[in-house]
């Protein structure tokens, strides 16, 4: 299977979009998704990251059949586990450290730091068995879900996918009630990350990676009419995000955005999000593909896929990063806008570092494994 690196520089700018929206008072806050789109970083890596699903495994079944693919997922579901837990852990020492060293941060609660210094192993045990989802890390409980189902959703896919597509929506039509039935440490239960909802979003990627040849064929003799609709269901979405930016001024123009999106919810995925993250997805795929290409191999570009590429270590690191850079941003009080942004791109350069020394140096399991099968 050859890499796509323009999908690999898109993982890496989800990273590193993570990481800074999660500094609230970075520089570079100002210039991510959310600024312009009614979409951010956790639809586009839940996207790719259920595309990337979709085509590994349609190559692994090719290649040592079906059941060789159900125990490649269920090692990665549990991988993804484990990453969870091992980042909450980190996550939260790093805050008790940072709180012991009088260096106050928002980016996530302070009650972690005096759970896992209070009781490690409840802690522990909270984050594995969700009943404690700390946020930054919190996209990962989904994802451990999300790939755990694939063993069974991909298959059936496969053979009925009209069917799956119809139970998926149904099940994101329903996402709030069914999600308010998971018993957890929230008084509203549930995930943040609803499962039901953000479902359509994972597997509607794991469809595109399965049947892409396909989905472009049909689709190509009628690529001018859908650019021309994704382009305006992208730019009905940054109206809605501009409109609120604008505030008091432009309170008419939102009230008759609102009477046709109705409401915005990022944690059931809304209808409003979910389209236009799919109208982003055919602008980049086909009338942008050749600038993807290119951006992806310049030097920016590489960088970013060099982050892509370090997967669930890339996202650890980017997590305790930006607790770190908001720690950093707060204290002292009443930074300059030159410090704040050196602390973004000190944030920046070191993940990009740290995913080189990974991908040069790390994951000595993966390449064994590797070794053996070559």
């Amino acid at each position: 299977m050859n890499r796509l690196i323009a999908l690999d520089m898109l993982r890496g700018y989800a990273l590193v979009s993570i990481m800074v929206n999660h500094m609230p008072i970075s520089v570079m806050r100002g210039w991510t998704l959310p600024n312009f789109s009614i979409f951010d970083a956790s639809e586009m890596f839940v996207l790719l990251s259920g595309f990337l699903v979709g085509i590994v495994w349609r190559s692994i079944e090719a290649r040592e059949g079906r059941a060789a693919a159900r125990r490649r997922f269920a090692r990665r579901a549990f991988e993804v586990w484990r990453a969870m837990i091992i980042g909450a852990v980190l996550m939260a020492l790093l805050s008790a450290a940072l709180w012991a060293l009088d260096r106050p941060h928002t980016a996530i609660w302070n009650q972690y730091a005096v759970w896992v210094l209070e009781n490690p192993l409840g802690f522990i045990g909270t984050v594995a068995t969700f009943w404690v989802q700390p946020n930054i890390i919190d996209v990962l409980a989904v994802y451990v879900i999300l790939i755990t189902l694939a063993i069974v959703v991909v298959p059936l896919m496969l053979r009925w996918p009209l069917l799956v597509a119809a139970g998926s929506v149904a099940l994101w039509w329903h996402a709030p009630q069914l999600n308010a039935l998971i018993p957890n440490h929230r008084t509203e239960n549930g995930f943040l990350f609803n499962p039901f909802g953000w479902q359509m979003l994972f597997y509607t990627g794991t469809a595109m990676g399965l049947y892409r040849e396909r989905l472009m064929a049909a689709l190509w003799p009628w690529r001018h009419l859908v650019t021309v609709l994704a382009i305006g269901m992208f730019a009905f979405g940054s109206a809605i995000v501009i409109g609120a930016r604008i505030g008091e001024p432009a309170l008419e123009f939102r009230q008759a955005l609102m009477r046709v999106y109705g409401t915005i919810d990022k944690w059931s995925l809304d209808g409003t999000r979910y389209l236009a993250i799919m109208a982003a997805a055919w602008l980049v795929a086909v009338p942008l593909a050749r600038v993807a290409e290119w951006l992806a191999a310049s030097r920016p570009g590489v960088a970013l896929q060099q982050i892509g590429k370090g997967g669930l270590f890339s996202f650890v690191a980017c997590v305790l990063l930006s607790v770190t850079g908001d720690a950093l941003q707060m204290t002292p009080a009443e930074q300059p806008m030159w410090r704040r942004l050196a602390v973004d791109l000190w944030a920046c350069v070191t993940l990009w570092w740290l995913s080189v020394l990974w991908l040069q140096h790390g994951a000595p399991w993966q390449k064994a494994r590797k070794a053996r099968k070559a």
